[in-house]
């Protein structure tokens, strides 16, 4: 079964060529996202390149890897986690005073069993796990923004 689809938007006063240049150095992962500790890109930026990934949700820490899915330069990011089958994507439309970025995770074949097990047992439920990926997401862009408009 999908699970559902998680998203957060916003606008941001600089042109997506900026906003671009922030979100496409996978290495500046971490600054961003309040969960992701280390992103570490295998190769150049490109559909199939493999990234080495290590999260942290207080005091759990979780490595995963994941894999470029889409590399459209200045409109879309996207990466598979292969640990739960889930897709992270960033995408960004221009607008009159800059750019909107969008951060969603699809996982439309729904995430992996063992995935599941572990949020349930470790992260308090599938729920509230996915209620904080998007307050994490809103967080992630909030930080992108500050960063593109100074």
């Amino acid at each position: 079964m999908a699970a559902p689809l998680l998203q957060a938007s916003i606008d941001i006063d600089a042109p997506v060529e900026k906003v671009w240049g922030l979100i496409s150095d996978l290495r500046r992962m971490p600054h961003w996202s309040p969960q992701c500790r280390i992103m570490k890109p295998l190769g150049p930026l490109r559909p199939g390149t493999r990234t080495v990934n290590l999260n942290r949700r207080g005091f759990l820490f979780w490595p995963t890897t994941s894999r470029l899915t889409e590399v459209v330069a200045n409109e879309k990011l996207a990466f598979l986690v292969e640990a739960n089958n889930s897709v992270w994507t960033y995408e960004l439309q221009p607008t009159q005073t800059g750019t909107r970025l969008t951060e969603s995770r699809h996982a439309e074949n729904g995430t992996s069993a063992v995935s599941n097990a572990l949020v349930n047992a470790f992260m308090g439920g599938v729920p509230s796990f996915e209620d904080e990926l998007v307050d994490g997401m809103k967080a992630s862009l909030a930080r992108i923004k500050a960063a593109a408009e100074n």
